[in-house]
């Protein structure tokens, strides 16, 4: 289901409703099995390799990217649709929801899923799916802390972080400071939520150090606008986990928005003003940006990050954005955005 709603004057946003109407709790409790674990991948970039800059599409390494991803981010799409029912009917329906929440995250855990990443580019992009799987576990807590499957999904996504962290130890330098090594920590963060561990916690903020210190003085990030015609567009996809981690980090006593005397904020004014026309980002990379030329529509899940940024500094513009685009939903950040955050 598609809706337009004015955002500035001259800018429509198509608002895409990834999960459309919620389906009634009494119909989710019915359990169904986890899909078939993924415990292999391997795939190659999905841009040309004759541009260093990762800004022109190869159509066919593409579509072979969303095949070997949408087992993967299928699930992730569908636990996220079921954490709906965490937040509407009575506790022992939540609860429900709950436990099959976990038992299927479970299957995946026993399992070991994603425990054979054969290509440095999956290793790049394994970060958003494990902060994905985390948070989603996160919004369970209230009805099944005291479930022993927990400890064993828990377990799991903490030996997938490790790997991860030991991976990112030596991953290429410009990816360092990029929007993947932001989702990555954001896995860390949401995953020291879980388990206190001061280890993630600190990889997560170390992270944020290495992606928001990179900043320009204008807020933009050098790493995404290398991307040319996509600049403005990784800019809100690094955005996103940088505002979710910063504000799991502010949670637990980090003071994660001083980074750098506040660069995170430099790094989303600048996103929100560009908005507008990209005007900005197209004068850093010399071309009109995906989201004027016809290339791409911005969509409102691209803007979820709003929810937790509001808790981290009111804004005013951004509360009326978000006010025409909620429930913003983000099924790499755990799915409904706006139920999650308390709105």
């Amino acid at each position: 289901m598609r809706r337009n709603a004015s955002i500035w004057p001259g800018i429509a946003i198509v608002v895409l409703c990834l999960f459309g109407v919620a389906a009634p709790v009494a119909a989710q409790q019915d359990c169904t099995a986890a899909p078939p674990p993924v415990i292999s991948m391997t795939y190659v970039s999905r841009y040309d390799d004759d541009d260093s800059a990762r800004a022109t599409l190869d159509e066919d390494r593409e579509a072979e990217v969303e095949s070997a991803l949408a087992p993967l981010d299928g699930f992730i799409d569908e636990l996220a649709d079921q954490t709906e029912g965490l937040y509407v009917g009575s506790i022992k329906e939540r609860t429900t929801v709950a436990d099959c929440i976990v038992a299927r995250l479970g299957e995946w855990a026993d399992a070991d899923a994603l425990s054979d990443l054969g290509t440095e580019t999956v290793q790049l992009t394994i970060g958003a799916r494990l902060a994905g799987f985390a948070l989603v576990l996160w919004q369970t807590t209230p009805y099944t802390a005291d479930d022993p499957r927990r400890a064993v999904v828990l377990d799991w996504l903490g030996r997938r972080m490790r790997a991860q962290i030991d991976f990112w130890a030596d991953a290429p330098g410009r990816s360092q400071q990029g929007n993947l090594r932001a989702w990555a920590a954001l896995a860390a963060a949401a995953i020291s939520v879980h388990s206190d561990a001061a280890d993630m916690r600190d990889w997560a903020a170390e992270s944020l150090d290495e992606v928001m210190c990179s900043a320009s003085v204008d807020g933009s990030l050098p790493q995404e606008m290398r991307r040319g015609k996509f600049g403005l567009h990784y800019q809100l996809h690094a955005i996103a986990p940088l505002v979710t981690t910063a504000l799991l980090l502010e949670r637990q006593q980090i003071p994660a928005t001083e980074i750098c005397e506040g660069a995170l904020h430099r790094i989303v004014e600048f996103a929100a003003s560009d908005l507008i026309d990209g005007a900005k980002s197209a004068e850093i990379t010399g071309v009109e940006q995906s989201f004027f030329d016809g290339t791409q529509e911005l969509t409102a899940y691209q803007l979820a990050w709003i929810e937790q940024y509001l808790l981290l500094r009111k804004n005013p513009t951004l509360e009326a954005l978000a006010e025409g685009l909620r429930p913003l939903i983000y099924t790499k950040l755990g799915g409904n955005q706006t139920e999650l955050w308390g709105r």
